[in-house]
């Protein structure tokens, strides 16, 4: 173990070496060192999540972590896709943020549980789970030589938005996230709002922003903007924007323009909310919630919109300059 432990350093130190030279003959988007990373975490049901019982099926998943150029602990954003797991847009933010200095890690859900997709099936995969991914990601990136714990954004889509978006409770923080690592921005674009959760404004005092199309009949923008509201009343940092005629999976530069229906998709337009002992109960039957319910629906559309993921690549731009303090370390080199 000492004799790994000294080659891994070995390696780090090189590597440190090695991108004084690659800063100047790399574009600025192409990441210097990557590295994928094995997460020791739980596959456990939304209802087990809610109640803190650890006694899920212990799962080896992993991400990939993508450093950008530049020297010592660098800010980092952590990637969590949506029902289709991996896929382009994950590439377009890497180099996004790479562009800045940011480095990026790609979590992956999926593969490790022998889950593809869950586009047909969302069944497959409790919807809070990816939230007990992410805080075992941070406990794992914290340490990590190369990462500045202190500046690690959480950004997600769709269902991984739901997630993104959801990891703020602070109750959700005490059960699950040992790591203390409280993210300083949480980055949510077109997540599913729709479950109201208990004490859900109870959430970080960091940045919390939105993004959503108002035509997304996948993940629909109403339940999106009652939470807004709620967290804005009470008192939290949260912005939403709202983009008109932009749909579903807008920043995947792989679709066309035109709405595009996803076959056999799932939607979950429904109004649920957490009772006591953690159920998740629909309002419209006042039962548990199944994928059953007639509130399910499928055959959803997608469309690509250059003019929002143009927008949202801006905002987020200026939001992670200013919360992991890039524009004043610039000034005092």
């Amino acid at each position: 173990m000492k004799r790994l432990a000294i080659s891994v350093l070995t390696v780090f130190a090189i590597a440190i070496a090695q991108s004084v030279v690659v800063a100047n003959t790399l574009p600025k988007d192409i990441a210097w060192w990557i590295e994928a990373i094995p997460i020791q975490t739980l596959t456990i049901s939304d209802q087990q999540f809610l109640n803190g019982d650890a006694s899920g099926r212990p799962a080896t998943i992993a991400g990939v972590l993508r450093v950008a150029q530049g020297s010592g602990r660098l800010p980092l954003v952590i990637l969590m896709h949506g029902s289709g797991g991996f896929e382009v847009n994950a590439d377009f933010w890497e180099r996004q943020f790479g562009s800045l200095g940011i480095s990026t890690f790609a979590l992956d859900s999926f593969s490790g549980r022998g889950i593809a997709s869950t586009v047909a099936d969302q069944s497959q995969l409790g919807r809070l789970n990816m939230i007990l991914d992410l805080y075992r990601s941070l406990a794992v990136l914290a340490v990590h030589p190369l990462v500045d714990p202190s500046r690690i954004a959480v950004m997600g889509f769709s269902r991984g938005g739901q997630a993104a978006l959801y990891a703020t409770l602070k109750r959700f923080h005490k059960m699950w996230n040992p790591s203390g690592i409280d993210p300083a921005a949480h980055i949510a674009l077109y997540p599913q709002c729709n479950t109201t959760f208990i004490s859900d404004t109870d959430v970080t005092d960091h940045p919390i922003r939105i993004f959503h199309g108002i035509s997304d009949d996948y993940v629909e923008i109403g339940p999106c903007r009652a939470y807004f509201e709620r967290l804005k009343q009470a008192g939290k940092d949260v912005q939403m924007t709202e983009y008109p005629d932009t749909w579903h999976a807008f920043d995947y530069p792989s679709l066309t323009s035109n709405p595009t229906v996803v076959q056999y998709g799932q939607t979950t337009n429904c109004v649920l909310m957490e009772e006591a002992a953690g159920t998740i109960t629909n309002t419209a039957t006042n039962k548990p919630f199944t994928y059953a319910d007639d509130c399910v629906g499928r055959n959803p559309h997608v469309a690509y919109s250059a003019k929002a993921t143009h927008a949202t690549e801006e905002a987020v731009g200026i939001l992670l300059k200013e919360v992991f303090k890039l524009n004043r370390a610039s000034r005092s080199n």
